[in-house]
């Protein structure tokens, strides 16, 4: 089933729990094709969720900006580095320790990741 995902896997990317996939299926949101009594979800379907749950109220969510709350912030003389969580991910960033101690971040704080990467890398699992 290379079209397919398992289960899990559909839930870690899409940010929602296996039972939230298992009330969508009795609600009719989504089809899994079973094999055993594993469920599997195609690859198309797990990807109008994924452009489905990218609006917010009709509208398209910016992209690369993750929304997050700040885990720790190290600083040295010239540098800082601010440990995010954003969902299921880890953000760490680097930027000037001015910029930081302006920003006076502090764990638990509510922040946004902006994200301007010169080039991504897409590996297969």
């Amino acid at each position: 089933m290379h079209d397919h995902v398992r289960i899990g896997t559909a839930a870690t990317t899409l940010g929602v729990s296996i039972d939230t996939l298992r009330r969508w299926e009795r609600a009719g949101r989504v089809t899994f094709t079973r094999k055993g009594r594993q469920r599997y979800l195609g690859n198309a379907e797990l990807a109008s969720l994924l452009r489905e749950r990218a609006t917010r109220d009709g509208r398209a969510v910016v992209r690369n900006r993750l929304p997050g709350i700040v885990l720790g912030v190290r600083r040295d003389e010239s540098l800082a580095q601010i440990e995010l969580a954003c969902g299921a991910h880890r953000v760490v960033a680097l930027m000037p320790r001015e910029r930081a101690d302006a920003l006076h971040l502090k764990p638990g704080d509510p922040v946004t990741a902006v994200m301007k990467p010169s080039a991504i890398l897409v590996e297969p699992d």
